[in-house]
């Protein structure tokens, strides 16, 4: 009788633990999972920890100066406006990419490379993967800022 019981016990746990997947993988359907793996957000805006659209609005002179700073003091170094560095250059990027997909760039590098067709092609024609610059989501907002305030003059 208790081996029965073990084993009931043991099959209802398969059980369980199978129909838990299914449930999970018709929830990722049903929240746009595309074939890559990614939502169709995650397509247009990126991988990391922006899973929502930011409200952009008319351009903040604060947050310009603020981007220009950390720019000059992070990125410059492997990006610049016009031409080809270590990295991609950065004065249109504002026009091709959204808000979203840039910060989720800066905030998870990585992770854009290594799981995001995007960042893998950029890794490809750079051979040099972004490294992490230790940016906070207001500091790559402010990023954003400034790179908008560029594309407009």
């Amino acid at each position: 009788m208790r081996i029965t019981t073990i084993i009931v016990a043991i099959l209802s746990l398969f059980l369980f633990i199978s129909c838990g997947n299914d449930n999970e993988s018709q929830q990722n359907r049903s929240q746009g999972e595309t074939q890559n793996g990614l939502t169709e957000f995650e397509l247009e805006h990126g991988i990391g920890p922006v899973t929502e659209r930011v409200e952009l609005g008319v351009i903040d002179p604060e947050k310009v100066d603020k981007g220009r700073s950390i720019y000059e003091m992070k990125c410059e170094a492997c990006h610049n406006m016009e031409g080809r560095m270590v990295g991609p250059a950065l004065g249109d990027v504002m026009e091709r990419r959204s808000a979203e997909f840039v910060m989720n760039f800066i905030l998870n590098p990585s992770g854009m490379t290594r799981e995001h067709p995007v960042g893998k092609e950029l890794l490809r024609e750079y051979m040099t993967p972004m490294p992490f610059q230790n940016v906070t989501e207001p500091e790559a907002r402010a990023i954003v800022e400034f790179l908008r305030d560029h594309s407009n003059n």
